[in-house]
């Protein structure tokens, strides 16, 4: 009896243990085959640039290619049901940002829910820096100035972005709640064709990401008032942040990588430690730093605590100033 005892007792702790060197095992054998890596918007893009910098730092790392796939549409919704209906066997990567945490409030028909159909992987940068922007013949050379002034002229100052609920229009709405300012908003089909109408005066302000507008910065072609990050920047040294005047505004662009729900842990954490070494190699960080973005490591939670926090912050801009999608 005893005997049968103790066989059962050796074979049921064998079995518990089955499912984790499973598991295991799994994880040391991934990638067996080529990844997707999905991106909500098109070639040549910000986007589309950081997705195939990790995308290359993981095929050579990994040792299986790590394709880029550009599918642009309904503001980067459109890649992230196609993810969200994607086996939750890590074969399938989404490029996640600020503008899926606004549209988790800004879209209501959607086929998936941000927070719950997604796992979090891992960041690549944080405080992605935005840059407020005038023409220089605009009769402001100050952000406070320009406060005065739009409160002076209120919805008679144009304020250009790249479509209803993008980040320039949020970050442009989120200023205008705080700074108490009525600036009339004139959505574009992207920000180039703000920044062209812009330099030609036909809108007066944008909110604008560095790596789109620092050359016309300095050549003195547009006027930056300030930059929307918590600190300043390095690249602008001279340009105060829009809090140094607003209390409590900072809005910045991130991007990470994420992946369908219920993907093996472990499948999560090798893809989790080999992004973050690729942000911590010196060619990777100066790659970052060129494009005027610093790399920034997380663990899986700390980045799914950071999406719930920017999806929640986002939602009461939008609901405060009433924003539906075009």
């Amino acid at each position: 009896m005893k005997l049968l005892r103790r066989t059962f007792l050796h074979l049921t702790v064998g079995a518990a243990t089955l499912p984790i060197l499973s598991g295991t095992a799994w994880a040391q054998a991934y990638p067996t085959r080529p990844v997707r890596i999905i991106c909500g918007f098109p070639a040549g893009g910000l986007v589309d640039v950081f997705a195939r910098l990790i995308g290359q730092w993981l095929s050579e790392s990994l040792g299986q290619p790590f394709v880029v796939e550009n599918r642009p549409g309904a503001a980067g919704n459109l890649a992230s049901e196609v993810v969200a209906k994607s086996q939750s066997d890590g074969y399938t990567l989404l490029m996640v940002g600020t503008n899926n945490a606004i549209n988790a409030t800004l879209y209501e028909n959607r086929s998936f829910n941000f927070i719950i159909d997604f796992a979090a992987v891992a960041s690549h940068y944080r405080d992605g820096p935005s840059v407020v922007l005038v023409n220089p013949q605009f009769p402001t050379n100050t952000l406070p100035e320009f406060i005065a002034y739009a409160r002076a002229n209120p919805g008679k100052i144009n304020m250009g972005s790249s479509g209803v609920g993008s980040p320039p229009h949020l970050f442009g709405e989120l200023f205008k709640l705080l700074a108490g300012v009525d600036l009339l908003h004139v959505p574009y089909r992207g920000q180039p064709q703000v920044l062209t109408d812009l330099l030609g005066g036909q809108v007066q302000i944008t909110f604008d990401p560095l790596a789109n507008s620092i050359g016309h910065i300095r050549a003195d072609r547009l006027r930056a008032l300030a930059v929307t990050t918590a600190k300043r920047l390095d690249a602008l040294p001279d340009i105060p942040t829009v809090g140094e005047f607003v209390p409590g505004y900072e809005a910045s662009g991130w991007h990470g990588i994420a992946v369908p729900k219920n993907t093996p842990r472990e499948i999560v954490e090798r893809l989790n430690k080999a992004i973050n070494a690729g942000l911590a190699d010196a060619k990777m960080k100066a790659r970052f730093a060129e494009l005027g973005y610093a790399a920034f490591a997380s663990s899986p939670a700390e980045f799914g605590k950071f999406l719930a926090e920017e999806t929640e912050k986002w939602a009461k801009v939008i609901k405060f100033a009433g924003i539906k999608p075009e």
